[in-house]
């Protein structure tokens, strides 16, 4: 496989410093974005010996920001081959009627709207190439309900959508869609979803050997390697300690 040039969002920690570690050891030249600056200093540290790694502070909900991360790229990055929407976050696990606006607000513009400026300013280099893989990081939480998924849910629900949409826009190129849906995966996730409360975000995954960043970076390296003529759609994971539960039923008291 050649050296591809792989724009990661949400770079700094999780599922995507994972697939920078992953890429970079592989030789690729990555662009590598996030909201916090030092773990992405430190992760450019971390990999120059295998990789050439270009960093870009950025919130993905500024869509003039995007346009100019992507438009301003240095020559060497600018033909980008992988683009990993990885950006995202759940805030809270209250009810619908109990949520704090902010936090579905936050979660619309980070995983809707920023998954959506990255597509919209990356894509169009890929389809004047020909070539070219989207890779959209949704959730099993898109496909199955639970108390307090609500606005999260409900925007990993978009991911998955929005990816077979962009199959159906893309036919006739060579560009491929892909949509990885995890399940519990121990990183920061809850610990952002719980603001920082450790407690909370360690008891999510307490008894279970949950899925790591490790194991959806394999995921994503999997997928992104097959051969050109193969897309893979949508590719659901789980832990073993992770299934479905029994419809919920409330029966009133008599």
């Amino acid at each position: 496989m050649r050296e591809k040039t792989i724009f990661i969002t949400g770079a700094s920690a999780g599922f995507g410093a994972a697939c920078a570690r992953m890429f970079a050891a592989g030789g690729n030249r990555l662009i590598l974005t996030a909201r916090r600056v030092d773990p992405l200093l430190k992760l450019q540290e971390e990999l120059a010996a295998d990789a050439e790694v270009h960093i870009i502070p950025l919130d993905v909900r500024d869509r003039e920001a995007v346009q100019g991360a992507v438009e301003g790229l240095p020559e060497r990055f600018r033909d980008i081959d992988i683009l990993i929407n990885n950006a995202g976050l759940a805030l809270g696990l209250e009810p619908a009627h109990q949520v704090d606006l902010d936090d579905w607000d936050t979660m619309v513009d980070t995983n809707i709207k920023g998954l959506m400026y990255c597509t919209r300013f990356v894509l169009p280099g890929m389809v004047s190439r020909n070539r070219g893989h989207i890779v959209n990081i949704s959730s099993t939480a898109g496909a199955w309900p639970y108390p307090g998924g609500n606005v999260y849910g409900g925007t990993k629900a978009f991911v998955t959508q929005f990816s077979r949409n962009l199959r159906c826009d893309l036919l006739g190129t060579r560009v491929r869609v892909s949509c990885i849906q995890p399940g519990m995966a121990e990183t920061e996730f809850s610990s952002v979803r719980f603001k920082g409360d450790g407690e909370k975000a360690a008891g999510v995954y307490q008894g279970t050997e949950p899925l790591t960043a490790e194991d959806i970076a394999e995921t994503v390296r999997w997928v992104t390697s097959q051969p050109p003529h193969v897309n893979v759609n949508t590719l659901e994971l789980m832990s073993i300690d992770q299934s479905w539960g029994p419809f919920a039923i409330h029966r009133e008291q008599k």
